[in-house]
């Protein structure tokens, strides 16, 4: 029965069972911890064998040595590797250093000082630079456009992808030079965009002639299950659509190695990697190919990739369940809140009562269970109905997911009963 149902009876009923089963959470003093995506210890150990490598085979195969100075593309080992899973050629790939939000960084900075290969004039320059952000989405990623002063244009994310009609008007500006996306298990919905989606994005008329897509496909790989998705080549996609720059592809092994020593990926066309290279050969002589072909030997190859995924799947999968499941057993009675089920990434999105989302966190925070704030998904974290919280089951070990679960739900009833008035 939803909890909109009950009598002023019933409702006061369950306030106080609700209320007192708070009272035993806050007693059991726990410190848990569901703000941020990052893998277990059990997943790091997983890549264990990456610190033994590359041993004395520091040549790549074109011979060169690794230990020294140059290269800024990275070495072909393991962009090879990367264009198999990505469906890419490896020569429109550069293999970078452990962070693909350096690179975005980097791009925005550079486009910003710049200018990109079809820019008018630096985006500094403008009068006003807007970009796009569908939400609920990547809180790194409202960051850096924040920092620049951007103006952020909130798109809803539906079932398959974010609202493609809103995104063709609000292109029509030529003040709109880009759009964020996580198109594959994103970051905290789970959607992955549809076929459909994606081509419409790439072919999609807009008045800026230096308009960006922000590809990050962090998750291109991070599946639940035995199945891996369809990665979509948005390169090609958008060349013969006639927008042969749109997309700055990125992709990373962060969260498949080891988080804060991986190889990050950024595909683009020629033109794009030219001028990124040309900026970016100023800022550095060139990355750690050493890490690089470290990855490149303990890989082997694309299907090996693949096959460490399965292992990581094994242990995010167990996590997942129990937050679905906890939430469907305490929850799905009172129809007071609404959750995604996602098939790969980092997280499931968790929508609340209206009105409710800061409490909840505010009240989970109280018991010692660490949420990501209210409205992180949002650009400036201004969720304008505070419904939306960001769950990252991931690091603790399972037993711990369940108990925060068990307590967040706790948390999200009260919140409810607490604005019902009960």
């Amino acid at each position: 029965m939803s909890l909109l149902d009950l009598s002023p009876e019933q409702r006061t009923e369950l306030a106080a069972q609700v209320r007192g089963k708070y009272q035993e959470l806050q007693a059991k003093g726990l410190r848990l911890d569901l703000t941020r995506g990052k893998p277990s210890a059990e997943q790091l150990n997983l890549s264990q064998d990456l610190l033994g490598l590359p041993g004395d085979a520091y040549r790549d195969a074109t011979g060169a040595d690794v230990r020294n100075y140059g290269n800024l593309k990275g070495i072909v080992n393991i962009r090879r590797i990367w264009g198999e899973l990505l469906g890419v050629d490896p020569e429109l790939i550069i293999a970078g250093d452990s962070s693909s939000l350096n690179i975005m960084f980097d791009l925005i900075s550079f486009a910003y000082t710049w200018g990109t290969v079809d820019s008018e004039r630096p985006w500094s320059q403008e009068e006003k630079v807007k970009w796009i952000c569908p939400v609920p989405g990547y809180d790194r990623h409202f960051t850096i456009t924040e920092r620049f002063g951007f103006e952020m244009i909130p798109v809803p994310m539906l079932e398959h992808g974010p609202d493609v009609e809103a995104i063709r008007e609000i292109v029509k500006d030529p003040q709109v030079k880009g759009m964020w996306s996580v198109p594959i298990f994103g970051n905290p919905t789970g959607v992955t965009y549809s076929e459909e989606v994606t081509r419409a994005l790439a072919g999609m008329e807009t008045a800026a002639p230096d308009f960006r897509i922000v590809w990050d496909n962090a998750y291109a790989v991070h599946t639940l299950t035995e199945d891996f998705p369809t990665v979509h080549n948005v390169l090609d996609l958008a060349r013969e659509a006639g927008h042969p720059h749109r997309f700055w592809w990125m992709s990373s092994t962060s969260k498949i190695t080891h988080a804060g020593a991986g190889v990050s990926f950024f595909a683009s066309s020629a033109d794009n990697l030219a001028w990124y290279s040309s900026l970016a050969g100023v800022r550095g002589i060139g990355p750690n190919k050493v890490n690089q072909l470290a990855h490149a030997l303990f890989f082997r190859d694309a299907e090996g990739v693949r096959a460490l995924m399965r292992k990581h799947a094994a242990s995010l999968a167990p996590k997942f369940e129990r937050v679905l499941g906890i939430l469907q057993e305490r929850l799905g009675t009172y129809d007071v809140a609404r959750w995604t089920s996602p098939e790969g990434g980092y997280f499931i999105s968790l929508d609340v009562l209206d009105g409710t989302a800061a409490r909840v966190v505010e009240l989970a925070r109280e018991a010692g269970i660490a949420l990501t704030a209210a409205g992180s998904s949002f650009p400036l974290h201004e969720d304008p109905n505070d419904r939306n919280i960001r769950l990252a089951p991931s690091l603790p070990p399972v037993e711990e997911v369940a108990e925060a679960m068990d307590g967040v739900a706790t948390c999200v009833l009260l919140a409810a009963v607490e604005k019902l008035g009960a």
